[in-house]
């Protein structure tokens, strides 16, 4: 479990482009509103929207855009009514891929994910055919600075509920259960931790690695492409990338 986060990964989600940011803030306004309509803009009555501000926050997007979107989708009335699908399916080499979207065109949305699962080497499938192969587990991640003893942040994440606490090269990891992590994160919120990622998300049991350069390319493209899409909120898959 500890260790599946490359911290290349979130240096290439941090460092990119001011287009892909604003593509990024776009899906991340996207879960703002649907979980404001779900359960209302007041952070102390919907810790789902509690977490959804901490991701944002871990993603760099500005308070004021967050403020923006909740009051935005608070006023709105007879707004677009986007559907939550998830895409199972294996990429180049047998890969395990979950796509998880949120999007007001179902069959847009899937004719856009089977297409890039067929272009880039790999094939879309069924429900349930990869998912087994994943957790979802509460992920956060700590960036390690001269400020943070090591055994304290330990003993207050394991005190809050996480269920697993690792020290990477670049980073401290807590594994929590999805029903905990609302309340180890906030736990650390408050006592002034900042995060690199604070989400709930599909985790792999065992990871893939691929060995061969063209299926190693078609894997890179298909996340990219994936991912680049306007209804795709999160890719998650098993490959050993180191």
């Amino acid at each position: 479990m500890a260790g599946h986060s490359k911290w290349a990964n979130i240096k290439r989600k941090k460092e990119k482009t001011d287009a892909q940011k604003a593509k990024i803030f776009t899906k991340l306004g996207r879960e703002i509103a649907v979980i404001v309509r779900q359960g209302g803009p007041e952070p102390e009555s919907n810790s789902k929207l509690r977490d959804v501000i901490a991701k944002a926050k871990a993603a760099n997007m500005p308070n004021e855009n967050i403020i923006r979107c909740i009051k935005k989708a608070a006023g709105e009335v007879n707004s677009t009514d986007y559907e939550e699908i998830v895409y199972e399916g294996y990429g180049p080499g047998g890969v395990a891929v979950i796509v998880e979207a949120m999007t007001d065109n179902r069959n847009r949305t899937a004719a856009d994910v089977r297409h890039y699962f067929d272009k880039f080497g790999g094939n879309l499938g069924t429900t349930g055919c990869v998912s087994f192969m994943f957790d979802q587990k509460g992920v956060i991640l700590i960036e390690k600075n001269s400020k943070i003893n090591e055994d304290d942040l330990m003993m207050e994440a394991l005190e809050y509920g996480a269920e697993d606490f690792s020290t990477e090269e670049e980073y401290y990891e807590i594994i929590t259960a999805p029903q905990d992590f609302s309340k180890v994160r906030e736990g650390l919120e408050n006592k002034g931790y900042e995060f690199l990622k604070a989400e709930v998300e599909m985790v792999p049991q065992t990871m893939t690695k691929l060995t061969d350069p063209k299926q190693i390319e078609l894997m890179d493209k298909l996340i990219e492409h994936l991912e680049d899409l306007d209804d795709v909120q999160n890719v998650y898959h098993n490959w050993d990338e180191e």
